[in-house]
């Protein structure tokens, strides 16, 4: 039972690392796994190769994490012109994650947006629980800064 799950744990760790490993049969009919190649007395001996050391890695701090988790962003918007560009230039500067949403493309949506605002005017970010109609880029930031958002070139992990 040893010896299998040190072996398992070998060849896990040298594949990972080497890339390729090495397995044959000694002399004695015991298996052997080696990043180095066999011996001349080896038998059965098969080369595997790896796919190497690949570590998926999340770019996002733990604070926007926090922040997605705790207060997602919406952002209902058109192809309203220069003040719905403006509003969604904000989020992606900032690195802000968010659902965009489109009343004009969608009777559903309008309905949603008519129910949260009373209107059908875009466009409106909604932060967590909180709303603002319009786009005004310091109650934007306020907002999303009470959200914990990370600033703008923050939004990474260090």
């Amino acid at each position: 039972m040893f010896r299998t799950l040190f072996l398992i744990l070998l060849f896990t760790a040298c594949a990972a690392q080497a890339g390729e490993l090495y397995r044959w049969v000694d002399e004695h009919g015991g298996v052997s796994y080696s990043d180095q190649p066999p011996p001349p007395s080896a038998k059965k001996v098969r080369k595997i190769r790896g796919k190497g050391n690949v570590v998926e890695v999340d770019k996002d701090s733990y604070e926007l994490k926090q922040a997605k988790r705790l207060t997602p962003v919406t952002l209902y918007a058109t192809a309203c012109g220069q003040i719905c560009d403006q509003a969604t230039d904000l989020l992606k500067h900032r690195g802000v994650p968010y659902t965009a949403k489109d009343p004009s493309s969608e009777p559903e949506i309008a309905v949603e947006l008519k129910k949260l605002t009373g209107a059908l005017d875009v466009p409106v970010i909604v932060v967590g629980g909180s709303q603002y109609k319009g786009f005004d880029a310091t109650t934007w930031n306020r907002l999303l800064d009470a959200a914990n958002y990370p600033k703008a070139g923050e939004a990474k992990g260090k």
